[in-house]
């Protein structure tokens, strides 16, 4: 589903003379219906890996293919593309004006070209999946953090994506709401969805990933199953950070 062949990404900054290389080399294939997890301390370019996916971040050099597109090519249309690649951030980035029906139908019709009638009965069903259909006519105001981000979980699958990219979706959750939307995505894992998802919860990359992959400095430290990486770490950066967190 997704092949990634040596992306490089690099960040020229004022106040340093060598650029920080957000992106070293980084070569990986991800299957169908496969979930991976990537882990690693901040700023190891996880997130920077995970926006290049669906285009938001250009890269230097390398090539991202998904199903077959050319994410990495000038010519392929990046906004059709998008369409089959959801990402969820930690932030919602909801329309503070529209409902949470509103927030789900919108993009469908505006996007996809979907009928008003269409893209709301998807809205309703999308919004009983996840857990809130009782709060389809409250605005983002009137919801909690955690019914936000489930919004916007529902808001990506009703473009029928092929991949969902996950950006610390629960960073920004109390911890009692974290659960709700951890069980969400293990759904969304079992159904089959390809799945990347950048967390700092191990509970989850232990229990519902098939592989983990471990980031530090911008490059792919180490990866594999999640029992044989939390369990066995081979390499010292990897030991290193899991002492830490674990």
């Amino acid at each position: 589903m997704i092949v990634i062949e040596k992306v490089c990404k690099a960040y020229h900054l004022k106040n340093r003379s060598e650029p920080v290389r957000a992106l070293d080399n980084v070569t990986n294939h991800i299957d169908r219906g496969e979930v991976v997890v990537i882990i690693g301390p901040s700023g190891s370019g996880k997130s920077t890996l995970l926006r290049s996916l669906n285009g938001l971040q250009g890269v230097d050099s390398g090539t991202i293919t998904i199903d077959g597109q050319i994410v990495t090519d000038k010519k392929t249309d990046i906004n059709k593309l998008r369409t089959e690649v959801g990402m969820v951030f930690q932030h919602f980035n909801l329309f503070q004006h529209k409902t949470a029906l509103e927030n789900i139908a919108m993009p469908q019709r505006i996007v996809l070209k979907r009928d008003r009638k269409e893209a709301e009965e998807i809205a309703h069903d999308l919004l009983r999946k996840v857990g809130i259909l009782d709060h389809a006519n409250n605005y983002p105001s009137m919801l909690s953090g955690g019914q936000q981000q489930r919004v916007a979980i529902a808001r990506s699958l009703a473009m029928k994506p092929k991949v969902m990219l996950f950006d610390e979706a629960t960073s920004a959750l109390d911890p009692e709401t974290v659960g709700g939307i951890l069980g969400l995505m293990r759904e969304l894992a079992a159904e089959g969805m390809t799945m990347i998802v950048v967390t700092h919860e191990m509970g989850f990359a232990r229990e519902a990933a098939d592989r983990v992959i471990f980031m530090d400095a911008g490059a792919v430290i180490e990866e594999n199953t999640p029992d044989n990486f939390f369990d066995n770490p081979q390499s010292d950066r990897a030991q290193e950070f899991l002492r830490q967190i674990l």
